[in-house]
């Protein structure tokens, strides 16, 4: 969320910002936010004008009084009597005008940087830079899931009939590399100097409108009926939620997290065959990253995220490569995204298995996330990326290490989580 301060005083740069998004439809918002704020502003100014009248008539009734000028007191005991009245009256509106002012400035998108390309949605984003030679082997690779079913990993009609669409059962050696891989991911980023954390599993909804536009949590979040709390969609949710209402000193700063949950999402609209299996599910495992940083540090932040996920994969011997967010493909709240995406062999392509995003201060405005300095408290800069999402990264790791014979090799580096095995082999 911008500074109100920072929309009154730009609001050119803020439409044309809107423009780049290709979002005209909320042009209109700028001009409405300017003049409700200029509006309540006038609100709060008349009713400071009449808290001050009436400590002044309160001090002049006590003199009428020890006056013995009854008269003239009770008269202006009716003054202040009208003006609780109105301040009454302009409490009330101005509650108003501040709810309306926080919904409007919630739905104008942040500042995207100027290195951010322009288009209009995710087949706009630009590649940077490949990491590892994509193979293509000179024999068939099925399809994930059929990989799966040779191991007896997967049951996804029984899960179906338990719980639905978009929900699966892992089994055997495949639920075990799913286990080693977030095992393996966990202690990558400790390593590399991240403070591991278990959040919560479920926020409440003001920190769900504090880490997400209303548009991402329409699309994601599942809401518990009757309670005030959503099921996380990802990790950063809690994890940025932890610093809520909080004044942290510079010299802690930053803060490097790495976080594990279970995650929920609603995943709507149809997809293609290439998003079924357990590519596009509503309920998954991630290890993310979370950095909370001084405003100047979070550029320097932002390439060391998207870098740790570039390097955990080719640990992992799986060719990646990063791509540039467009404009018109970032969440309102982002100013900056970078995409990790995996080479599939059997789709001859990449695909997304992971997302970058430097947010700089818009979740820390929202929730309060302030900075103790030298000179004063200042707003946190937010930082977030996937460390691993296994249902995707099973499908890359599963495609990049089959074998002819049907068999997977273990890369050296996760062969500890799995007992050691170089392999698993096909029970069918």
């Amino acid at each position: 969320m911008l500074d109100i301060k920072f929309v009154r005083e730009n609001p050119e740069l803020v439409k044309e910002n809107i423009k780049k998004k290709f979002q005209e439809h909320k042009l209109a918002y700028v001009d409405e936010v300017i003049a409700l704020d200029e509006e309540r502003r006038a609100t709060i100014v008349r009713g400071d004008e009449l808290r001050a009248n009436r400590n002044k008539i309160s001090k002049e009734i006590g003199a009428l009084m020890s006056q013995g000028k009854r008269e003239e007191g009770m008269a202006l005991k009716e003054q202040v009597t009208a003006q609780a009245k109105e301040l009454e009256e302009l409490g009330k509106k101005e509650n108003e005008l501040t709810e309306k002012v926080t919904k409007l400035m919630m739905s104008i998108p942040n500042i995207i940087d100027d290195s951010v390309p322009i288009g209009k949605d995710d087949s706009e984003n630009v590649e940077v830079k490949r990491y590892g030679e994509p193979v293509v082997p000179d024999y068939d690779i099925p399809y994930h899931t059929d990989i799966m079913e040779t191991f007896d990993g997967i049951d996804m009609d029984a899960a179906g009939r338990v719980a639905g669409n978009g929900f699966y059962y892992l089994m055997g050696d495949i639920a075990r590399l799913h286990s080693a891989v977030i095992s393996y991911a966990r202690d990558f980023m400790i390593d590399r100097g991240f403070t591991y954390v278990v959040p919560p599993f479920m926020i409440r909804s003001n920190v769900v409108t504090g880490v997400m536009s209303f548009e991402e949590m329409d699309a994601m979040m599942y809401k518990i009926e009757g309670e005030d709390l959503y099921l996380i969609g990802t990790s950063e949710h809690s994890m940025i939620g932890k610093f809520i209402d909080t004044i942290t000193p510079e010299e802690k700063l930053p803060l490097t997290l790495t976080s594990y949950s279970p995650c929920f999402r609603k995943e709507k609209g149809a997809h293609g065959i290439e998003e079924r299996g357990v590519y596009r599910i509503h309920q998954f495992e991630k290890q993310e990253m979370v950095v909370v940083c001084k405003p100047e540090e979070s550029r320097y932040w932002f390439d060391q995220l998207w870098q740790n996920t570039v390097d955990l994969f080719r640990s992992l011997d799986i060719p990646v490569r990063t791509l540039e967010c467009c404009s018109g493909d970032l969440a309102d709240l982002k100013v900056k995204s970078v995409d990790v995406e995996a080479w599939s062999p059997r789709q001859k392509k990449y695909f997304e298995v992971g997302s970058c995003s430097n947010l700089t201060d818009a979740q820390a405005r929202r929730l309060k996330i302030r900075v103790k300095g030298e000179n004063g408290n200042y707003l946190a800069h937010t930082l977030n990326n996937t460390v691993v999402a296994p249902p995707r990264m099973l499908i890359a790791f599963l495609e990049n290490n089959l074998n002819a014979d049907g068999t997977v090799s273990i890369p050296e580096a996760l062969r500890m989580y799995m007992g050691d095995k170089d392999k698993i082999v096909p029970t069918k």
